[in-house]
């Protein structure tokens, strides 16, 4: 006998790891060698501000899908549970990454265009998931009337995906990596973005 699935248990396990990253974060946010919270070093603390904060935009987004559709399945589970273990790996690097920008001791070019590699690997990976779980939901949710909305954020998601694949093959073969290209890659999000809401809405909301 086949069970319809529980989106209610799938959103409670999803939160449980978002909390579980965000402590993470708190946690290793002192010094090794000094647990005084008047102490904490400040680029330390920045590199948690700016992680904290990104890992409650992916929450958010997480959020939004599980409001837009009703639909779940093993395939949604299945790209929830990778986006949901990258997402848990995904601050640390980022921590990483934003530390360096503060402190060019022992980071050389080559560290660093592993970190914008590694930087880049997650992004691609938790919208690659993001995605893939709208585009399921808008081939199977037939009953929802928002059905196009959830086409429109499956290619909304793709663009993040192509943009973090321009950002790793700058990190590679480390073009302007000393002035950060890489990083500034994901500025065309802005654009690409608005561009592609222009063009969905001419052509699928007329």
């Amino acid at each position: 006998m086949k069970y319809p699935h529980n989106i209610s248990r799938v959103e409670a396990f999803s939160d449980a790891v978002f909390a579980f990253a965000a402590t993470l974060l708190v946690v290793s946010i002192s010094d090794k060698n000094d647990t005084s919270v008047l102490q904490i070093n400040l680029v330390s603390f920045t590199g948690f501000i700016v992680s904290f904060f990104v890992l409650v935009l992916l929450w958010k987004a997480h959020y939004n899908f599980f409001r837009r559709t009703q639909y779940i399945d093993n395939w949604i589970i299945g790209f929830n549970s990778v986006l949901l273990f990258v997402a848990l790996y995904f601050v640390f690097p980022l921590k990483s990454l934003i530390n360096s920008m503060f402190q060019s001791m022992g980071m050389t070019p080559d560290k660093l265009g592993s970190l914008f590699e590694l930087y880049g690997l997650a992004i691609l990976l938790i919208f690659s998931c993001f995605s893939l779980m709208y585009y399921r939901a808008y081939k199977k949710d037939s009953s929802n009337d928002e059905r196009l909305e959830l086409y429109f954020y499956s290619r909304h998601f793709l663009i993040f995906v192509l943009v973090s694949f321009l950002s790793i093959l700058m990190a590679w073969s480390k073009i302007l990596l000393i002035y950060g290209g890489a990083g500034f890659a994901y500025f065309i999000l802005g654009p690409a973005c608005h561009f592609h809401a222009v063009w969905f809405n001419k052509k699928f909301r007329k």
